[in-house]
């Protein structure tokens, strides 16, 4: 799999990105790389964005791995390994001051299991109503002594995410990073303004 260069949103020129922080925004299951681009003009100044489609064409939109068969939040690990190591791949093509990824639901599984391959890569995780792919990942103790800063959201009417992803990425989060934990009132699965807040201090903070 490889990710469509040609589909990436940026929010500056190839000109303009030299020597800047790159934010990387991986949308959820059957979105699109415009979906969370929305959320752009919200999110910190300073760094590039950049929004990628994910490789898989289904369900009249694009996922990182597939739903088809199986329970959301239950993915197989090969698949999500193969997702991560297709970002990789193409943020190895790139060249920015640092690297933060922020991704929703399914490209919030993403984002951390990408960080679980190369904890040293990025300056920081921002993972929305989502949750840490099941086992042991190659990285994972080499995440434990780094504690790269992450940001999880979630709200309490997400019915997307089942309790034993919520109860895994729970249990995994303090032991592998410096966590910053934020549960929403009456927020299904969505990004709601005081979130999106939320996170936008966040990346401020760890720029």
């Amino acid at each position: 799999m490889k990710l469509d260069r040609d589909a990436v949103i940026w929010s500056a020129p190839e000109r303009e990105r030299s020597g800047r922080p790159l934010i990387v925004l991986l949308h959820g299951y059957a979105s699109h790389e415009g979906d969370l681009f929305q959320l752009s003009p919200r999110l910190p100044l300073e760094p590039v964005i950049a929004s990628v489609r994910a490789p898989i064409a289904e369900n009249g939109g694009w996922a990182w791995f597939s739903f088809a068969d199986r329970g959301v939040a239950d993915p197989p690990a090969g698949e999500v390994d193969a997702a991560a190591s297709t970002l990789l791949d193409w943020l190895d093509g790139l060249e920015f001051a640092s690297v933060s990824l922020l991704g929703f639901s399914q490209g919030a599984a993403v984002a951390l299991q990408a960080m679980r391959s190369r904890p040293a890569l990025f300056r920081s995780v921002v993972a929305l109503s989502g949750f840490v792919a099941a086992g042991i990942a190659a990285g994972d103790a080499e995440l434990a002594s780094l504690k790269p800063p992450v940001f999880w959201g979630r709200g309490t009417l997400d019915r997307i995410i089942s309790a034993e992803a919520i109860v895994r990425t729970q249990a995994w989060l303090p032991g592998h990073s410096d966590a910053t934990i934020r549960i929403y009132e009456n927020l299904a699965h969505s990004v709601s303004t005081d979130e999106l807040t939320d996170v936008t201090t966040f990346l401020k903070i760890h720029e």
